[in-house]
């Protein structure tokens, strides 16, 4: 096998369709969810004051606030195509739709004040997925259709690998932020143990909740330069989930516990990371016992 053999067989694996079925039904449920208890806040701009106005990303070429109707119009307009995405109704279509109107929805929504990075990953996974024949098994597109479900196909590899490489990569630039801004100072000074204890601070003193656990940690600081290097050493090491299952495991489950660190001693809580979606483009999804009726389903129509 030729070298440009083994990178399309990387990138572009044969693959269930059911697998990226599954990365559309999990990662479109999240998004729609977040839309639906988010969509007071991402709808309700129209008070805000212009000047406050600073577009970013796809919306920069806005030169002042859309209306507030339109801005609600499109807001409850995202919810209904992340139905559609979810269910796998007309996604050659609603797939990269609802991509784009998540996107739009959430630059929009970070286009008022600070810059959240919370959804990013989640807003990636659903263009990733949405560009993708995502909706070939277990949709309605697919019931429409009928018949037994796809052949493995490389078509249903690339989208779960593009997902996982958008993780992995996030991590890894997480970790190179940390050399850039600190150097091996992240590790060797008391950087971790003053952002956990100012964070903590600043948040008792504006009367917001924060971290018992973290502010109490900060009385013992030879535990944070271990952290340090955990966290830091995980983010650069990120591309050797790519080696295998196991190996995709143990760097998912320290990334995992990463984040329940940071909800613990920050009171920080980044759901799409601790819902394990963030992780599920490098494992076999198709194989989650919530997806055993739609298995019985396909067995039944093949």
């Amino acid at each position: 096998m030729s070298l440009a053999d083994r990178v399309d067989r990387f990138w572009r694996p044969p693959t269930p369709a059911t697998r990226l079925a599954a990365l559309r039904i999990l990662v479109g449920a999240f998004a729609l969810i977040y839309l639906t208890i988010r969509l007071p806040h991402l709808s309700g701009f129209g008070g805000f004051d212009p000047t406050g106005f600073r577009p970013i990303g796809v919306v920069s070429f806005l030169a002042a606030p859309l209306p507030a109707a339109l801005t609600a119009a499109l807001a409850g307009l995202a919810v209904l195509l992340g139905i559609a995405f979810v269910v796998g109704w007309r996604f050659a279509l609603t797939g990269p739709l609802f991509a784009a109107a998540l996107l739009w929805v959430t630059t929009y929504r970070n286009s008022w004040g600070m810059v959240f990075h919370t959804e990013n990953l989640m807003v990636m996974h659903v263009i990733a997925v949405g560009l993708g024949a995502s909706a070939d098994a277990w949709s309605l597109d697919a019931r429409r259709r009928g018949g037994p479900p796809p052949a493995d196909d490389p078509s249903y590899g690339w989208p779960l690998r593009l997902a996982a490489a958008i993780t992995i990569v996030a991590y890894v630039l997480a970790g190179i932020a940390k050399i850039r801004h600190s150097g091996v100072g992240w590790i060797t000074s008391d950087i971790l143990r003053n952002y956990i204890a100012f964070d903590n601070l600043r948040k008792a003193e504006l009367g917001d909740s924060f971290s018992g656990l973290g502010a109490a940690l900060c009385s013992y600081p030879a535990l944070f330069p271990p952290l340090a290097a955990i966290s830091i050493g995980f983010e650069l090491l990120a591309p050797l989930a790519f080696l295998g299952k196991r190996a995709a495991i143990v760097w998912s489950l320290i990334a995992w516990s990463f984040h329940v660190g940071v909800l613990a001693m920050m009171w920080i809580f980044f759901p799409y990371p601790l819902f394990g979606l963030a992780f599920a483009p490098l494992f076999e999804l198709e194989r989650l016992p919530i997806f055993r009726r739609l298995r019985r389903a396909s067995a039944t129509s093949s």
